[in-house]
C-alpha cells in the first residue's frame, strides 16, 4: 500500500518535475492573495505566526511571513533530524545491536564474557535478543561462567533531553532498550532461558567496555527507512532521538552527547548557505522547550532534500500523507490537498506546526513550512494550516 501511495504522488507529481505549463503569474497572484486573505484573521491578533511557502518548479519563493523568525518547531524538528542523517549517514545506513564472545568456549562452556553493544536501536525487540540468544547456544554455548558486558558508550548517561519537562511521557534515552523499553536485562535473560543457555542471573550485568579479545558473534539489525518510517508517520520521539545520536556516534567519541550531535546538523546547515548561530538544536524529536528554528530553514532543508535524490527517495515515503496515513490521515480529506500534501505535523503545548511538500493543480512542487506559535488549542494552528495547503493545491 505504501509502494502504491508513494508511485501515485510521483505520478501526480511528473508534469511538474519537468516544469510548469500555464500562467503562472496569474496563479502565483492568485495564491499570494489568498494567503494574505489567511494571514488576516482574527486568530493573529493575539498568536505568532511563521509561513514560507518555495516553489521548487519555478526555483523562488512563492510567500513569505515572518519566515525568519526564531520559533519553537515541535515535531517539525524531526524534519531536521531525519535530513541530517540522510545527507551524513546515507539510506543504507543501518543501526545494529551487536553481541561478542570474550574468552573460549570448551565443554559447552564459555570461560569468559557476553558482551552486547547498544545502538540505541529503537526497533530491537523480545524476537531479535531472542534470536541473539539461540545463536549464542548454536555457537556451542550451554552456560556462562563469565559476566555479561553492556556496552552503553555511543551516548551520555542523561536519560532526559535538554529542555525535556520532567512529566513528558518519553522513553528513557538508553543504547540498550527492547520494545520501547529499558529491559534489555530482563529481555535477555528471557532469551538465554528460553535458548538453553543458563547460569546468567541479574547479578552478572555489568557495564562495560569490550575487551579488545572479544570476537564478534552477531548482529541485530534494522535500516534507517525502516526507523524514519515510523518517526516521521508517527512522530515517534524515541525514534527521533535514536537517529539524532547516530549523528553524534559519527564523531567517535565515547558517551557522545548533544553537542556532538548538533555539530553534524551545523555542517549540513552551512552546507545550504544557513549560519548555525542563528538557530539553537536542543534534540532530535523537537520536544525540547530550547528547540529554536525558523520557517525558512525548514524550508531550505527540504528543498536541499527534494534536489538531492538519494534523500529524497528515503524521505518522501516516511512523511505523513494529507487524508491518508500518518499523522494527516483524518486532515485535509475532500480537500484539494488531499493526497497532494507530504509533510510532517508538530505539536506541544502553545505550538502546531506543519512542513513538508504540497503538489499545486498547475503541477508546481512546492515546500513549505508553517509555525503557528501562541495558540491556545493546537487545532486552532491545524485548522489554519488545512486551508493553507488546501489553497496551495487549490484548482
Amino acid at each position: 500500500m505504501r509502494r502504491i501511495i508513494l508511485y501515485l504522488f510521483y505520478i501526480a507529481l511528473a508534469p511538474a518535475m519537468a516544469h510548469a505549463q500555464g500562467d503562472t503569474l496569474t496563479w502565483r497572484q492568485r495564491v499570494c492573495h489568498g494567503l494574505d486573505s489567511l494571514t488576516a484573521l482574527p486568530l493573529f491578533e493575539t498568536t505568532q505566526l511563521g509561513l514560507y511557502v518555495y516553489d521548487l518548479t519555478e526555483g523562488c519563493d512563492l510567500y513569505q511571513r515572518n519566515h525568519r523568525q526564531r520559533m519553537r518547531p515541535a515535531s517539525c524538528e524531526k524534519v531536521v533530524t531525519a535530513i541530517t542523517a540522510l545527507h551524513h549517514l546515507g539510506g543504507r545506513y543501518e543501526l545494529k545491536t551487536s553481541m561478542l564472545l570474550a574468552g573460549e568456549v570448551r565443554d559447552r562452556v564459555l570461560w569468559g564474557d557476553v558482551c552486547i553493544v547498544g545502538s540505541m536501536d529503537p526497533l530491537l525487540s523480545q524476537g531479535d535478543v531472542g534470536q541473539m540468544a539461540q545463536l549464542l547456544h548454536e555457537s556451542g554455548v550451554d552456560s556462562v561462567a563469565g559476566v555479561v558486558r553492556l556496552d552503553l558508550t555511543m551516548k551520555t548517561q542523561d536519560q532526559l533531553g535538554w529542555g525535556w519537562c520532567w512529566d513528558d511521557d518519553v522513553v528513557p534515552l538508553t543504547p540498550l532498550t527492547v520494545d520501547r523499553r529499558d529491559r534489555f536485562v530482563q529481555a535477555f535473560m528471557n532469551g538465554l532461558s528460553a535458548a538453553g543457555v543458563r547460569g546468567v542471573t541479574v547479578d552478572r550485568f555489568v557495564q562495560s567496555t569490550v575487551p579488545q579479545n572479544a570476537q564478534p558473534l552477531c548482529e541485530a539489525r534494522h535500516s534507517i527507512e525502516q526507523v524514519l518510517e515510523r518517526m516521521m508517520k508517527r512522530s515517534d520521539n524515541f525514534f527521533a532521538e535514536s537517529l539524532f545520536y547516530q549523528l553524534g556516534r559519527l564523531s567517535g567519541k565515547r558517551y557522545a552527547g548533544r553537542k556532538e550531535c548538533v555539530t553534524f546538523v551545523d555542517v549540513l546547515l552551512r552546507h545550504i548557505g544557513l549560519n548555525p548561530a542563528n538557530y539553537q538544536i536542543a534534540d532530535g524529536s523537537g520536544l525540547s522547550l530550547y528547540n529554536y528554528v525558523t520557517p525558512e530553514m525548514l524550508v531550505r532543508l527540504l528543498a536541499y532534500a527534494w534536489k538531492n535524490e538519494q534523500i529524497r527517495q528515503c524521505l518522501l515515503p516516511s512523511l505523513p500523507i494529507a487524508g491518508v496515513d500518518g499523522t494527516l490521515e483524518k486532515r485535509m480529506r475532500k480537500t484539494p490537498a488531499e493526497g497532494r500534501v507530504m509533510a510532517k505535523t508538530g505539536t506541544v503545548e502553545g505550538i502546531s506546526s506543519l512542513s513538508g511538500y504540497a503538489m499545486s493543480a498547475e503541477g508546481h512542487v512546492l515546500c513549505f513550512s508553517i509555525i503557528n506559535q501562541g495558540v491556545q488549542k493546537a487545532s486552532q494552528g491545524r485548522d489554519w494550516q488545512d486551508k493553507v495547503c488546501a489553497l496551495l493545491c487549490a484548482p
